[in-house]
């Protein structure tokens, strides 16, 4: 195996753990809680502060992969992201344990769009390249089935700090293959300023907007801090736009937006991401709630589903080569809402033999859209490379956040109109949540057809600033 491919294995590995970490605690949190005599708002920071950090400095560790050095940024990201691990993992208070879950936060905010911005360095070729983000895509599926299984066995067979310091090992190999594999032009992705005041806008307002989504359903939607958190973002997101169109070097060229490949694009990965979070969050209840799962049953009816997610996610550039990006993902985008809107059909009387199929389906969908992870990074140039990989980052998150938030409101909402038993009226509350679900994600299908269609666009040659592409096709 060539160089390069033992680097996209240590690329791989950074985004597996980074991955986990996202969704290992939460079968593990009713231990945390026994174990540190946790209150209820401080069991809620251990999840809400590494999302909340992370979300929020997307922007800037895209831009810092790009003014520093995409090696550089690789290396720092995941050694603060695994010595946070060690720290969360032999935490022994609930103020540390919180410290060290936004230090996580910060580790992969650094190490999440540098890993997926090596990919186009690493492998130049677009062939090569689809592979490699097929793989990496896998991997990351790979990462949502083993989590909450893996942290429902940790924290029922051993000590609750194994579901963090299981990172450790894997910080130091991947470490050990990336110093010798990882080989990048540093000169090619440093070479101007920070652009600090746009930094500082776009972490205001994705501070600000993550904690509103995060807190509203909590402290109420029409509450003081969560309609003040909303202005605030609004406000800093005007503040950043006018920052980067008047700036000589804007961290992200404004002009891209009118591209519809590239907003299509995030819009089309949005919805995915939409429909990911909300599926795991909402069936695993369903699961717990209606068919008396336990935690590691739970994680572990989800495996099927990722494991042809992983399956699938390899041979999609394949797929995409032969029927077009844009027909792909739209089918994978339909095979997802037609699975979501079929869970719905599942009652109580059912078993999860009934819901196996759906999970499938959704999972051979979900699988489709990588290749519009290749289509959304060839929009920027190489050397803009990490702050595209911050831009479509924060749409996973952001989308992923109003998929729980949304429909959670929705399913909140529908069981307190509902009546019969509680068990009966969550039951009804969720099935019409999974059909409003559906409904959304469907909106994919004609946004993916009409945004990633076969464009070729040439942009005029420069002499290799990093402010415009050399050239930009994309095949669809």
């Amino acid at each position: 195996m060539t160089g390069r491919w033992w680097a996209l294995v240590a690329v791989a590995l950074a985004t597996f753990m980074t991955y986990l970490d996202n969704n290992v605690v939460n079968v593990a949190l009713p231990t945390i809680q026994r174990d540190l005599g946790l209150t209820m708002s401080g069991l809620e920071w251990i999840v809400s502060a590494y999302i909340l950090v992370f979300a929020g400095l997307l922007l800037v560790g895209g831009r810092l992969a790009d003014v520093v050095g995409l090696r550089t940024m690789f290396f720092t990201g995941l050694a603060v992201f695994t010595l946070a691990s060690v720290a969360a993992g032999l935490a022994g208070g609930q103020e540390t344990l919180i410290a060290a879950r936004a230090a996580q936060g910060v580790g992969a905010a650094l190490l999440a769009p540098t890993s997926l911005a090596l990919l186009p360095a690493i492998f130049p070729d677009p062939r090569e390249r689809g592979t490699a983000v097929g793989i990496w895509s896998a991997v990351g599926a790979l990462a949502l089935a083993v989590g909450p299984l893996t942290g429902g066995f940790l924290s029922e067979n051993a000590h609750w700090g194994w579901i963090f310091l299981i990172n450790a090992p894997i910080g130091v190999v991947t470490a050990a293959i990336g110093f010798r594999s990882i080989r990048v032009q540093r000169a090619a992705t440093a070479r101007t300023g920070l652009d600090l005041p746009g930094l500082v806008a776009s972490a205001l307002a994705l501070f600000a907007l993550t904690y509103a989504l995060i807190e509203g359903e909590s402290r109420g939607w029409s509450s003081a801090p969560i309609l003040g958190s909303f202005a605030v973002a609004a406000v800093a997101a005007v503040a950043f736009l006018i920052v980067e169109s008047r700036t000589a070097r804007p961290m992200i060229d404004l002009t891209l937006f009118r591209e519809r490949i590239f907003s299509g694009g995030l819009l089309s990965m949005g919805l995915w991401s939409f429909g990911v979070f909300g599926i795991y969050f909402f069936t695993a209840l369903y699961l717990q709630s209606a068919l008396g799962f336990s935690p590691i049953q739970a994680g572990a009816g989800f495996v099927p589903m990722a494991l042809l997610m992983a399956v699938v996610a390899t041979a999609s550039p394949r797929i995409a080569d032969r029927f077009g990006s844009a027909r792909t993902v739209a089918v994978g985008l339909a095979l997802m809402a037609a699975a979501i809107g079929g869970l719905s059909s599942v009652g109580a009387g059912d078993g999860y033999l009934n819901l196996l199929p759906w999970f499938l389906l959704y999972g051979a969908g979900a699988g489709l859209l990588v290749p519009l992870t290749n289509v959304v990074l060839s929009t920027m140039p190489t050397a803009r490379a990490g702050v595209a990989s911050g831009v479509l980052n924060v749409s996973r998150e952001v989308f992923g956040l109003l998929g729980i938030t949304i429909l959670g409101a929705i399913l909140s909402a529908r069981e307190n109109v509902a009546t019969g038993a509680p068990l009966q009226r969550f039951l009804d509350a969720y099935q019409f949540t999974l059909v409003i679900a559906a409904a959304i994600v469907l909106v994919g299908v004609p946004v993916s057809l009409f945004a990633l269609r076969r464009s070729r666009t040439a942009a005029s040659a420069t002499d290799g600033s990093d402010g415009e592409p050399a050239a930009l096709e994309v095949v669809a």
